[in-house]
């Protein structure tokens, strides 16, 4: 039978609260109930072959308590007059949320709209716009209007979120909650309070005003002869982005390499410093200006994300030489060909002629699906060989 039952009346007000149109309610002042369901009922002839089980399907719509039904009288031409349905409908809010088993939710919900009505009127399109997340956060929904409200009293604060001091909130309560702060923050403050250029959670600091952390870098001098710490050689040492900066070296050759053994294992060489790479991400590194007048040399994986972190880097050092990252690299190391899990396809515009036939060969698949070839996995003396020609 393909009749409407109670419960597929039922799943139709489950998706209503699934989608938040009811709690949406709650905001908007929409009167939604009465509310007609969408049903089917049994035609002529199943009336004529099936009448006990249409009298058994329409004795369970009536038996079930939050229905409510409109008749219409039925001249049949076989059983004679009959009385079913044609119309079904919830009277009223409360039996609906009775019946999908959600009063609670609906009544914290409600809760929660008019503590923000209260507090914090500007983020209410919000609560509208996802009601059910709103639900989600109701526990932490209190601590949160108390950070959109302290950050409306102290502008563009200038201390770290450590600092923030709110009873009953600590730091990583704001760290846990940042993508939801944002959204909310954004509605909350005035523009002025709010640097726009700062997208994304981990420059939240940055967008409301907060002190951040700097950006480190990890640099090691292969010069026994350099010294930067007065009476340390060779130090593996790491600054904050804003020192490294500022430094005067005599380096004429820096090595970037993203493996920190391979880092680490670089041997001795004239006027050169190495710096831990870290993927993609240049910005620090970029502060220092003094590198323009370096050779810098990227030393990345042979695959499509390693020569996507060489064309970045370009952006920033355009003068900037891929190093152990060739086709004849790639072939004297077949047996250490691994597998790169998602592939970079995008088109790169920095690249060597060379670097980008490379490139193609590995998007394209012309090796073999996903190849990829670590660089801690190339033979030292190959390394070593490499870099004596280099210098």
């Amino acid at each position: 039978m393909t009749w409407t039952h109670p419960e597929e009346l039922r799943t139709q007000l489950v998706r209503l609260w699934e989608r938040g149109e009811i709690l949406r309610d709650v905001i908007t002042g929409n009167v939604r109930f009465p509310l007609r369901l969408t049903f089917k009922g049994p035609s002529s002839t199943e009336i004529t072959n099936q009448l006990e089980a249409v009298r058994n399907w329409v004795a369970r719509l009536m038996q079930t308590r939050s229905l409510h039904l409109e008749w219409q009288t039925i001249r049949h031409r076989v059983q004679g007059e009959q009385n079913l349905p044609a119309c079904i409908r919830v009277d009223s809010l409360e039996e609906a949320l009775l019946w999908i088993g959600k009063c609670s939710e609906w009544q914290r919900f409600s809760t929660l709209v008019e503590l923000t009505r209260q507090e914090c009127p500007p983020i209410l399109p919000w609560l509208e716009k996802r009601p059910l997340q709103v639900l989600a956060l109701a526990d932490a929904w209190p601590r949160l209007l108390a950070v959109i409200a302290w950050l409306k009293n102290h502008p563009r604060p200038a201390i770290y979120v450590r600092q923030v001091d709110i009873p009953g909130i600590h730091s990583k309560f704001i760290e846990a909650h940042r993508a939801v702060l944002i959204e909310l923050l954004d509605l909350a403050l005035p523009a002025s309070s709010v640097d726009g250029a700062q997208a994304g959670v981990a420059r939240f600091a940055l967008r409301y005003g907060f002190l951040d952390k700097s950006a480190r870098i990890r640099l090691r001098v292969l010069d026994p002869g350099m010294e930067i710490i007065t009476g340390i050689f060779s130090p593996d040492v790491t600054l904050d982005a804003a020192s490294f900066s500022r430094l005067q070296l005599e380096a004429k050759r820096v090595l970037v390499t993203e493996n920190e053994i391979n880092f680490l294992a670089l041997p001795h060489l004239p006027e050169t410093i190495a710096i831990f790479g870290s993927g993609y991400g240049w910005e620090a590194l970029a502060r220092a200006r003094w590198l323009e007048q370096c050779n810098i040399y990227y030393w990345g994986d042979i695959d499509t994300h390693g020569f996507a972190i060489l064309d970045q880097l370009r952006g920033y050092f355009s003068h900037t030489q891929s190093l152990l990252m060739d086709s004849a690299t790639l072939e004297a190391h077949t047996l250490f060909w691994g597998q790169e899990d998602k592939p970079f396809t995008a088109d790169l515009h920095r690249l060597t002629a060379e670097e980008q036939r490379l490139y193609n060969d590995l998007r394209n698949n012309r090796f073999r699906a996903g190849l990829r070839l670590e660089q801690e996995h190339l033979g030292f003396g190959w390394v070593s060989t490499y870099l004596d020609r280099l210098l």
